[in-house]
């Protein structure tokens, strides 16, 4: 194995990886040792130190150290497991709702256990719900800790922290054995990076020295490692971008020219007029269907701007064209709200309209499948489930996939490929509510014209949002039992700063649980990233019938969610979150006549950096100029998302924080295609895996 590249060592020669765990890494774009050491941290965490019980806060991310001195099952509406830890500062609950006879036998009184995880308010004072822990066997355990950050991983469904730090250990082992990691960029492109090699920058990124300086959230600083891979990751992403724009001025589209009588009865019949930036949007993507290059046009606009209606007309356009039209939704309820919104607006314009999503039952499926490839069907509404093999598009000449940035991009190629042959290609609108700031759009949408519904329906009252400390607790649920008392609806929103789903539902569970026993006449829902999609479907349709008057939730209810009776929404510990999403949450609210509000209820003390974020969301209900402070104070990994998003997503690199190598990138790209071709594409590979083609879909 010595002396070979890490890039031609698969991944299954590292120890503990047999079958099943090589699938789920492949599911992650690690194939190779170098795969995995270019699945970079996106965060870290400090267990250099141990924290005292009593100095440790709610809302805090710790570790702890000390004797269980009681443990065991609870019952009540869950039941879970309980251990009381204690170490003379104070005592702190661990609690688990999943667990075995053998993590009861281990975690048994005496025993000495040291505790990584948030602090939150329990039954029992402040607790940690399922926090990673490890039993300690002496003294010399206990006095060790790390002397390098602890590293937190993207991860997927099956493989969690634990291992894969230690599959990382094992391929940080082999490329100090083997130093074959290589150099694809000649040395004069990197000397403004201190000299500092490929190897050690990525040793540095997944073992950072204790005094690193992290951002608030947790993020490395400036350092030469992070900025030399971070211009590599852009370089990247430059160079596949410029292949793109060249592969797609290559292929041809369907030349579009409906007659418009469609929409001009879709128009008058609507109970409210077009704003005029949904007017003039809609005569740039009437311009891009007419011509034979594809479109790719991206249209951004702000909660409630309209894009719907804009995606309708460019709909219209294709139908009356004599061609089939698609629009793919991330999720069963977002897509299920749009086909229930076309469907109204379509009813009279006899438009045949098809749905198709992972629940449809095989006799509906087979005559939605039969009228598609038939062309007796115009409009296909669904999620994924439209990409699958067996759907096939008689004449598909427009795809519409709206907040674009959630699907997965094997999900949006998928889709794009099922039109045409050869270099015919069917056109392309892309929808986002969270607005995208010039920057960002510049390098991560280079391959896309953007069009900016800038402009909001008359009627739209603004959300009235204020802050309030946890400390105010009981008056938040006083409240909301006053909302929920005058017949309106009301949303609760949990966060939490781990990524891992599983944690996520856990404490919206425990959440739920304490507002049912603080609220006892109000019907309380739950719905969180857990739950089965049926299930979620069923939570979600109850709230908007008005039989939940409460719903508790993760920030899944971030997209998608349209109950016009919701008055008031609760985001706890907003702190945590990017103001984009915060605005997204809110968005929610604010859709019916009532005067609606949203509370941030804060865990005090806020940082400096923590209470003008909240400001900035407090004093603003304009989604584009809270998105340039979103980008400026977090970065683009948290706007756009991080999980399976291609070329949307950067490792390293943050866009904002980075701005300034943007034009060294834009330089370094075009003569190291001029001079150096070879390097592009095991660079894209690097740092795209398979996904060179992605940035068309």
């Amino acid at each position: 194995m010595t002396g070979q590249p890490l890039d031609q060592i698969p991944i299954d020669r590292l120890t503990g990886v047999g079958p099943k765990m090589k699938a789920r890494l492949a599911d992650l774009g690690i194939e190779s040792v170098q795969d995995l050491l270019f699945h970079l941290p996106y965060r870290y965490e400090d267990r250099t130190r141990i924290t005292p019980i009593g100095q440790a806060f709610f809302g805090d991310c710790v570790q702890v150290q000390g004797e269980i001195v009681d443990s065991g099952v609870q019952f009540g509406r869950r039941r879970s497991f309980r251990c009381v830890v204690s170490d003379g500062s104070g005592m702190l609950s661990i609690r688990f709702y999943h667990f075995n006879a053998m993590q009861q036998n281990r975690l048994a009184n005496g025993k000495l256990i040291r505790c990584y995880g948030e602090v939150r308010y329990g039954r029992s004072g402040i607790e940690m719900y399922h926090p990673e822990y490890r039993i300690l066997s002496g003294e010399a355990e206990a006095d060790a800790v790390p002397d390098s950050l602890t590293p937190v991983y993207p991860t997927t469904e099956g493989i969690h922290q634990g291992r894969i730090r230690k599959l990382v250990q094992q391929a940080l082992q082999m490329l100090a054995r083997t130093e074959k990691l290589p150099e694809l960029l000649p040395a004069h492109f990197l000397r403004d990076f201190g000299g500092i090699d490929l190897a050690e920058s990525v040793r540095l990124l997944h073992e950072p020295p204790a005094d690193v300086q992290l951002d608030w959230s947790g993020r490395t600083d400036n350092s030469p490692a992070r900025r030399r891979l971070a211009f590599e990751e852009l370089l990247a992403h430059r160079i596949c971008m410029r292949r793109l724009k060249l592969d797609v001025s290559a292929l041809q589209s369907p030349r579009l020219s409906g007659r418009q009588e469609l929409l001009k009865r879709f128009v008058e019949g609507l109970p409210f007029r077009l704003t005029e930036a949904q007017r003039k949007v809609y005569r740039e993507i009437r311009a891009d269907l007419s011509g034979r290059t594809p479109m790719m046009r991206l249209v951004q606009g702000d909660v409630g701007s309209g894009k719907t209606v804009v995606a309708a007309l460019a709909a219209l356009y294709a139908i009356e064209s004599g061609f089939q039209v698609c629009l793919m939704a991330p999720t069963e309820i977002l897509a299920e709200q749009h086909l229930h919104t076309f469907r109204q607006w379509f009813e009279s314009l006899d438009v045949r309209i098809g749905w198709l999503s992972g629940k449809t039952r095989a006799k509906a499926r087979k005559q939605v499948l039969e009228d598609l490839s038939a062309g007796n069907c115009d409009l296909l509404i669904g999620t994924h489930a439209v990409f699958q093999e067996s759907v096939q598009y008689q004449r598909l000449g427009l795809i519409v996939v709206d907040e674009q940035h959630r699907f997965g991009v094997h999900q949006r190629l998928a889709l794009r490929e099922k039109a045409g042959s050869g270099s015919m290609r069917p056109h392309q609108l892309v929808m986002t509510a969270t607005p995208i700031p010039r920057t960002l759009a510049m390098s991560a949408y280079a391959d896309l014209d953007c069009s900016v519904i800038d402009e909001l329906p008359p009627g739209r009252t603004p959300v009235n949002t204020a802050m309030t400390s946890n400390e105010r607790r009981a008056q938040v649920v006083e409240r909301i039992a006053s909302a929920c008392g005058g017949g309106r609806q009301a949303y609760w929103v949990c966060t939490l700063i781990d990524d891992s789903e599983t944690l996520q539902a856990q404490a919206a569970e425990a959440t739920a649980e304490q507002l049912r026993e603080a609220l006892p006449g109000i019907r309380v829902g739950l719905v969180h990233g857990r739950l089965k999609p049926a299930e979620k479907a069923e939570v979600m349709d109850n709230f908007k019938q008005g039989e939940i008057q409460l719903l508790v939730a993760t920030t899944v209810i971030e997209v998608g969610v349209d109950v016009p009776n919701a008055s008031l929404m609760v985001i706890e510990n907003p702190e945590r979150l990017g103001l984009a999403q915060l605005h997204q949450l809110r968005g929610r609210v604010g859709r019916g006549a009532e005067q609606s509000h949203c509370l941030l209820l804060y865990q005090p003390p806020l940082s400096e950096l923590s209470r003008e974020r909240l400001r900035i969301i407090r004093e603003s209900n304009d989604g584009f100029l809270i998105a340039e402070e979103d980008l400026r104070l977090r970065g683009p990994g948290q706007l756009l998302g991080t999980r399976q998003t291609g070329l949307m997503s950067f490792r390293v690199a943050d866009i904002s924080r980075d701005s300034d190598m943007l034009e060294q990138v834009r330089d370094t790209c075009d003569e190291l295609l001029a001079s150096h071709p070879a390097v592009a594409e095991p660079l894209i590979r690097r740092w795209l895996g398979e996904s060179s083609h992605y940035a068309d879909v």
